[in-house]
C-alpha cells in the first residue's frame, strides 16, 4: 500500500514538474526595454529651421573700382586686418593726379585775380565817393563824377565775376578729386580682407550691366555675426524680434551659443512650392562668441517661444499618438498602457499635465517588437 502511495506521489510530482517546464518554455521571453523616470524640470516650446542656416557677418563689402584700369597699388593681402579709410587698392592715375594739380593751380590763380580785382574796385569806389562830395561844392564837374561812379560800378562787377571764377575753379578741383577717388578703394569699416581678385599690373574692369563679376576686394567685419536660417511658414507667424534663441554649430561639436532674433523677413520664400519658408536672422549676444566664428559656417537655430519650469516632464520619444505612454511596473516586470494629458512639447521633453507622477517609469524604446499592454519586460540594466 505504501509503495502505491509513493508511486502515485512520484507520478504527480513528475507531472507537475513537466507542466511547469512546459509552461515556462512556452512563455514568450520578456521584452528588454529602455526606461526613463518621470521627473520635474523645464520644458520649452521651440521652433527650428527646416534647412541648415548660415553664419554671416553683420557687415561685409565686396568692393570693385567704378572704372576700369591697371592696378598700380595693392598694399593688402588676404587675411590682413585693416582700419576704416585704409587704402586697399589703387589704379594707375598719374593723369588724374596731374589734372588735379592743374585744377588746384588754376584755383589759386583765380583767387589771386579775384583779390586784385576786388582791391581795384575798392579804390575806384573811394575815388567815386570823393568826386561825389566835390560835385556838391562845385569843385568837380558832372562829367568827371559820372565817369568815376560808372568806373566804380564796373570794377565792382569785375570783382564779383572774379569771385565767381574762383567758385568755378574750386568746383573743377572737386571734380578732379572725385575722378581720382574712383581709382582708389578704401576700407569702409574695420575688418579683415577675405579675398582679393587681382594682382599688381593686372587690368580690372567694372561689371557690365546684368553680368556679375568677382569683386576686387572682399572685406568682412569680424566683430559681429548672425545666423540666417529658413523657418517653415507655419512656425514663422509666432516669431518676433527679440525672442531668445540657441544656435548650434557643427564646427564646434554641436555646442550651443546664446542668441536672440534680430529680424524676421517680410516675405515668404517659395523656392520649394511644397516647403515655403521665411528667413529669420538670429544674432549672437555674447561678444566673446564672435571671436570664434567664421562667416559661412553652417548652423541650426532653436527659437524659444515659451518656457515652463518645475513641471512634470517625460522624454518626448515615450509619448504615443500624443496621449498615451507605456508605464513599466518594476515589481511585476510588466508593461501597462496609460492615458495622459500633455502640455508644452519639443523633441526632447514633453510636459505631462495629468496621468503620471514623479518617480514612475515610462518606456522610451516604444518601437521595439513585443512592446504592448500586459507584456512581460525587463529594463535594459536588469537581468532575468
Amino acid at each position: 500500500m505504501k509503495k502505491k502511495i509513493f508511486r502515485l506521489i512520484l507520478v504527480i510530482l513528475i507531472c507537475a514538474a513537466t507542466m511547469i517546464l512546459i509552461w515556462r518554455y512556452t512563455q514568450p521571453d520578456p521584452v528588454h526595454v529602455i526606461i526613463s523616470a518621470v521627473e520635474r524640470g523645464t520644458v520649452e516650446k521651440i521652433v527650428a529651421n527646416t534647412r541648415a542656416g548660415t553664419v554671416k557677418a553683420c557687415r561685409r563689402a565686396k568692393l570693385s573700382p567704378s572704372i576700369g584700369g591697371q592696378i598700380a597699388k595693392l598694399p593688402v593681402q588676404e587675411g590682413d586686418k585693416v582700419r576704416a579709410g585704409q587704402l586697399l587698392l589703387e589704379l594707375w592715375n598719374d593723369d588724374l593726379i596731374a589734372q588735379g594739380a592743374l585744377a588746384e593751380s588754376e584755383a589759386i590763380t583765380s583767387k589771386a585775380r579775384a583779390k586784385a580785382a576786388c582791391l581795384e574796385a575798392e579804390v575806384a569806389q573811394r575815388d567815386a565817393n570823393r568826386l561825389v562830395k566835390l560835385r556838391k561844392t562845385g569843385a568837380a564837374s558832372e562829367e568827371q563824377t559820372d565817369k568815376a561812379v560808372t568806373r566804380a560800378k564796373a570794377m565792382k562787377a569785375d570783382c564779383a565775376a572774379a569771385r565767381a571764377t574762383v567758385g568755378t575753379s574750386q568746383a573743377r578741383v572737386g571734380v578732379a578729386k572725385a575722378n581720382l577717388a574712383r581709382t582708389r578703394l578704401t576700407a569702409p569699416f574695420d575688418g579683415i580682407i577675405a579675398a582679393i581678385n587681382g594682382e599688381l599690373n593686372e587690368y580690372v574692369t567694372p561689371s557690365p550691366v546684368g553680368i556679375a563679376t568677382p569683386p576686387a576686394i572682399d572685406i568682412i567685419d569680424v566683430s559681429c555675426f548672425y545666423v540666417a536660417a529658413p523657418i517653415d511658414e507655419v512656425d514663422a507667424a509666432a516669431i518676433e524680434a527679440g525672442q531668445p534663441a540657441r544656435v548650434t554649430l557643427d564646427a564646434f561639436d554641436n555646442s550651443h551659443f546664446a542668441g536672440k532674433v534680430r529680424r524676421v523677413a517680410a516675405y515668404v520664400l517659395d523656392r520649394e512650392k511644397q516647403a515655403r519658408t521665411v528667413d529669420v536672422e538670429v544674432e549672437f549676444i555674447r561678444p566673446e562668441d564672435n571671436q570664434r566664428l567664421l562667416a559661412g559656417y553652417s548652423a541650426d537655430v532653436e527659437i524659444i517661444l515659451d518656457v515652463r519650469s518645475d513641471i512634470i516632464r517625460i522624454p518626448t520619444q515615450a509619448v504615443l499618438d500624443g496621449k498615451h505612454v507605456f508605464v513599466y511596473l518594476a515589481d511585476e516586470k510588466l508593461i501597462r498602457m496609460r492615458k495622459i494629458e500633455i502640455g508644452l512639447s519639443n523633441w526632447e521633453y514633453t510636459q505631462v499635465i495629468s496621468g503620471l507622477n514623479p518617480g514612475e517609469m515610462v518606456v522610451t524604446s516604444v518601437d521595439r517588437a513585443g512592446i504592448k499592454e500586459g507584456a512581460h519586460a525587463l529594463a535594459a540594466e536588469e537581468k532575468p
